[in-house]
């Protein structure tokens, strides 16, 4: 078994689309929408093939997102080797996100960091394990 994909809501689907392909290289198609319920989710594809779907629907609610709740907590993206954490932590702190946990090897023996998007959500960048 595998996971196919993960979903999560957003209020603003075309910047949470343009975050994750900007910085991602994930590729996208069509936008869906129901308008019969109002919903609508993009589709976005990584390059091994897994997928995140972002939603959005009229009666949403935007909760707190406390950094040690109970639930979902945060996306790892593989984004290459050890320099590639480096350089995509140090390019997304430029541009203005907040870096929660500089690079350094976690207690998995994983090399990563963890940065918070625009609606604040962690995400964390892991490089490849050999």
């Amino acid at each position: 078994m595998r996971i196919e994909h993960i979903a999560m809501y957003v209020n603003d689907m075309e910047r949470a689309r343009d975050f994750f392909i900007k910085y991602f290289n994930a590729t996208t198609g069509e936008k869906y929408h129901n308008f019969r319920t109002g919903f609508s989710s993009y589709f976005l594809t990584f390059d091994d093939g897994s997928h995140l779907e972002i939603m959005q629907r009229p009666q949403m609610v935007d909760a707190a997102k406390e950094q040690y709740r109970t639930g979902y907590h945060h996306i790892a993206i593989e984004v290459g080797d050890r320099k590639d954490v480096d350089d995509t932590t140090k390019r997304l702190q430029q541009d203005g996100y907040h870096v929660v946990s500089g690079a350094r090897t976690t207690g998995d023996l994983c090399y990563a960091s963890v940065i918070v998007d625009e609606e604040n959500n962690e995400i964390e960048l892991i490089a490849k394990r050999s």
